[in-house]
């Protein structure tokens, strides 16, 4: 991204789009049952709270009343229509590392024959986003997860510990080619989650190959465990090399998700929170998805900026738009054109 001298003026900045994880697929309701929402009137109302406190994009995953999460596709059908219906400005963003399971003996019979995760971009009503994560990588949340902040909740018990340190997301060429291809076909705009920046290189090849064409959303994600660590440079090394046309959002976890929010909420970019991200505030203390967003608002205030509502951060997402070619992708995203034949130098547009 480039920076003039006026860059960090706060009337010069788009306003802050806040992403909301209040879901926190990782933790039990048992362990903050203030704040994870389990039945089904109770998720959908933790959006509607959501979106009055300030965020105006919401991270989804879905519970089923056992306090696991959900791998059925009528559920999160149901809570997309429930939240639609509650608050239609928000825009829907479904966690992408979802593998549906089937609901009946029908299903079963012919469900090894489908990549279940490609049944995201089968979601009816629609999600206007799915979080899609580029290569196969190890994300082993244990790492940054320490020991006395997980003292009395279900993450405190070894095996869970040993199967949530042994977590991969898979994403490697074909099946990112072909998720890439039916969320287009469907109208749903990837949103892109970053593990630094091999990553973001992989992104900009697919890009000027033609395999996406549409806007760049993107989450940075500074959680370790084979993800880039929540060492500032890394951030700002990313952000440095990020597309001028894109949007970018920090995501960090626990105690580092405060600092990391304020640096983006300074340099113009964008913030995430919720309890997927952090439980605790910075002394330790439980802090709920709400408080969350109003201390980003606070923070987003303090430095001069405005928060977006739900029409305008659609406009900043650019949702619902698609592009017809290679080069009006990279243009629309700030980026260079692609080298033509015998052409020397570094490519520019007439």
């Amino acid at each position: 991204m480039q920076f003039f001298d006026d860059s960090l003026h706060p009337e010069n900045m788009e306003k802050v789009v806040i992403t909301v994880a209040p879901y926190g697929p990782e933790w039990m309701p048992e362990d903050f049952p203030e704040d994870i929402p389990l039945t089904m009137d109770e998720q959908v109302q933790k959006a509607v709270d959501c979106y009055d406190a300030g965020a105006t994009v919401l991270h989804l995953h879905v519970r089923e009343l056992d306090g696991k999460g959900s791998k059925r596709l009528s559920k999160f059908n149901e809570l997309i229509a429930g939240v639609r219906e509650a608050v239609p400005e928000m825009i829907i963003q479904v966690g992408g590392s979802i593998s549906f399971a089937p609901e009946s003996d029908g299903e079963a019979a012919k469900w090894l024959s489908d990549d279940t995760r490609h049944m995201l971009a089968e979601l009816t009503p629609k999600p206007d986003q799915v979080t899609v994560a580029i290569n196969t990588t190890q994300m082993n949340i244990m790492e940054l997860l320490y020991p006395q902040y997980l003292e009395g909740t279900s993450l405190a018990h070894p095996a869970i510990q040993a199967a949530y340190s042994e977590m991969t997301v898979p994403a490697g060429p074909a099946w990112v080619r072909e998720h890439l291809r039916r969320l287009q076909a469907s109208g749903i705009q990837p949103h892109f989650q970053l593990t630094g920046m091999h990553a973001l290189e992989t992104l900009e090849r697919i890009v000027r190959k033609g395999d996406y064409m549409g806007p760049l959303n993107l989450t940075w994600i500074g959680i370790g465990g084979g993800f880039d660590g929540p060492n500032p440079f890394n951030f700002f090394n990313f952000i440095h090399r990020a597309p001028n046309g894109c949007t970018l959002t920090a995501e960090s976890l626990l105690k580092n998700v405060l600092p990391f929010n304020t640096m983006a909420l300074a340099m113009g970019l964008h913030p995430r929170c919720g309890n997927e991200d952090t439980i605790i505030d910075q002394h330790g203390k439980r802090f709920g998805s709400v408080q969350q967003i109003q201390q980003t608002v606070r923070v987003a205030h303090e430095l001069g900026r405005e928060i977006a509502n739900g029409k305008e951060a659609r406009a900043i997402y650019r949702i619902g738009e698609q592009y017809s070619s290679i080069e009006q992708t990279l243009q629309a995203n700030g980026m260079a054109p692609n080298r033509q034949p015998g052409q020397k130098g570094v490519p520019q547009r007439a």
